[in-house]
């Protein structure tokens, strides 16, 4: 499906939203210790915001992994994106995986509130980026 540009700023705003509010269901979810629910949480609401930068550009991932790809190939290869934020979003995903998908994964506490402060800075650069580049 071909987004005409109002549609697709519409879509870059929701998912904006979409990710302040799920960073701040992370600092609830965190004061109730559910560390695996946070992991998911976290990631989502860096993905929402790397999906909001990628539809903004044209680009439609069919999957996490393709966002990442698409992510490293558009804007970390170009030095839009730093490399280490890069990595960070790729180790959340990670996480994320570990966290949903396999039995014998404990997140712990140190996992979650060692990546909120770079997520939060993450979602944040990634906002300055969508507004920054036409």
């Amino acid at each position: 499906m071909t987004l005409n540009t109002e549609e697709r700023n519409a879509i870059v705003t929701i998912r904006l939203q979409k990710a302040k509010e799920t960073l701040q269901e992370v600092k609830v979810i965190v004061t109730m210790n559910l560390w695996r629910t946070a992991a998911n949480r976290l990631y989502y609401a860096c993905y929402y915001a790397v999906s909001a930068l990628l539809i903004k550009h044209g680009y439609s991932p069919r999957t996490h992994s393709g966002t990442i790809s698409l992510l490293s190939l558009h804007f970390v290869s170009k030095g839009l994106v730093n490399e280490q934020q890069g990595k960070f979003y790729g180790n959340l995903f990670e996480l994320r995986e570990k966290g949903d998908y396999s039995d014998w994964v404990v997140i712990e506490a140190e996992d979650v509130l060692s990546r909120l402060q770079p997520a939060e800075k993450f979602i944040a650069e990634i906002e300055k980026l969508i507004v920054s580049i036409p």
